[in-house]
């Protein structure tokens, strides 16, 4: 496999150039004799009128970030005034295409990829009938990559979510959505692998591969079944060019579903935890404990009052599987938990001085730091900042995430956005919320954030 081979998140980019498309004609080229509608008696059979009415739910989305671009010579008023330079921030423009799919007609709930939306201060939706609307946030889970928006809910359609537990490998599917940014495209194909996991830059990972085409711009588009039933949101691409080689990834309908029920209810996502810390089995370990190197992951810390206490587990206990699917390593343990609703029954198999138990444990709530930025420092009104979620951690960043930003707000004044990590204040790094309570609480004069937004970093002067 190539080293350039990698994990393409499907969203748009879009070219200063143009591109020019090879339609393939030939004026030489005889015409060819079209394929007869009835054969034996039987019409041909066709995805058209599954098409016709899958396509009116699905949308093209379109976001715009503004950062302001700071320089230290422009904040000097005596370089300005010199100069001439009009006292205004200067901001630079990126914007984001990609797709989303109607699942709620009736309230105008739109399902699309986190990453097609992430930082965005304007989303517009644009329908298949040629109608451009204003897009309201309703809330992102950057680990699992979805985000649920919301358009006026006027004589919309929308898809029905199936039971993704139930898809096969071989099943045929559909992908609709923007691809480069062409407008609404249709491809199929079959489902390749189901329960995917180990795609670097992506947070808790379920996801259905498929050989349908997908490309930049279908992300948050929709994979449905031959039913016209929504089975998963496509995401992401493995490719060594960055177009499609027939390797793409979907969240399945039934995790998608489960992530914007609780979006829509309370903004946020609330993930399960054993309370437990694991580590892979390394030769060295596996050697000392008696068990295959590689599978499983052994456990190094029980919390107190957790649910892995609750159920007796010990440390160098190694857990083998979970509700009978097995543990590959520490990362397939941590899907399982995010994975899994809170309050779950979960059926562990471990090892334990050499012979296998069970085990059965009730999952409970993880707890996530949060903080209003009010009660940090006025200049911060308006804003919620949390712990990084799994996504984030998993690209080594550490730092405070704007979950939250209000309309006309001072923090929204100050150009913070939602989805921004904070990662220093007044140029000390952080690593998460309460090192940021510290800092704020020291009440300097200055207030300087410095904040990642999608690729970029720049300085935030809170005033």
């Amino acid at each position: 496999m190539s080293a350039l081979s990698r994990i393409v998140l499907a969203t748009a980019v879009v070219l200063g150039a143009s591109a020019s498309v090879g339609l393939g004609l030939s004026l030489n080229r005889p015409a060819q004799a079209a394929l007869p509608a009835v054969i034996d008696g039987q019409a041909l059979p066709s995805l058209a009128p599954m098409i016709e009415r899958v396509t009116p739910a699905v949308v093209n989305i379109s976001s715009k970030t503004h950062t302001r671009v700071r320089d230290p010579l422009l904040d000097d008023p005596f370089f300005r005034r010199f100069f001439g330079v009009p006292n205004m921030p200067q901001e630079r423009v990126e914007q984001s295409l990609g797709s989303g799919v109607i699942v709620d007609a009736a309230k105008g709930y739109v399902l699309t990829n986190n990453h097609v939306v992430q930082g965005a201060d304007d989303i517009s939706v644009t329908l298949s009938d040629g109608r451009a609307l204003k897009a309201k946030l309703v809330g992102t889970d950057p680990d699992t990559d979805v985000a649920v928006i919301q358009i006026p809910a006027d004589n919309l359609k929308a898809v029905a979510l199936a039971d993704s537990t139930r898809l096969r490998v071989g099943d045929f599917v559909v992908a609709v959505g923007n691809p480069f940014g062409l407008g609404q495209t249709v491809t199929s194909g079959i489902v390749s692998a189901l329960g995917r996991t180990g795609l670097r830059g992506l947070g808790y990972q379920n996801f259905i591969q498929t050989d349908a085409s997908i490309n930049p711009g279908n992300s948050g588009g929709a994979l449905v079944n031959l039913s016209g039933e929504l089975v998963g949101i496509n995401t992401a691409i493995f490719s060594p060019s960055g177009g499609n080689v027939g390797i793409g990834f979907a969240i399945p309908s039934t995790l998608a579903g489960d992530v914007m029920q609780q979006l829509v209810k309370t903004g946020t996502v609330k993930r399960g935890s054993l309370g437990i810390q694991t580590q892979n089995i390394t030769p060295d370990i596996a050697q000392m404990l008696g068990v295959p190197a590689g599978k499983g992951a052994v456990v190094t810390r029980v919390q107190g009052d957790s649910a892995a206490e609750a159920a007796g587990l010990r440390p160098g206990d190694v857990i083998l599987a979970i509700n009978g699917k097995p543990v590959g390593n520490e990362q397939g343990l941590h899907n399982a938990e995010g994975l899994l609703p809170i309050g779950s029954d979960i059926a562990l198999k471990l090892q334990r001085d050499g012979r296998e138990i069970t085990a059965t444990a009730k999952l409970t709530g993880r707890e996530t730091a949060s903080v209003d930025g009010q009660n940090l420092d006025p200049r911060l009104g308006g804003a919620q900042f949390v712990d990084l979620g799994e996504r984030q951690r998993q690209r080594g960043l550490r730092g405070a995430l704007v979950g939250r930003v209000n309309e006309g707000s001072r923090a929204e004044s100050n150009n913070l956005r939602n989805g921004d990590i904070v990662v220093a204040v007044n140029q000390i790094d952080i690593r998460n919320v309460d090192d940021l309570k510290i800092l704020t609480k020291r009440q300097s004069r200055q207030l300087l954030l410095t904040v990642i937004r999608g690729q970029s970093a720049f300085s935030v002067l809170c005033e």
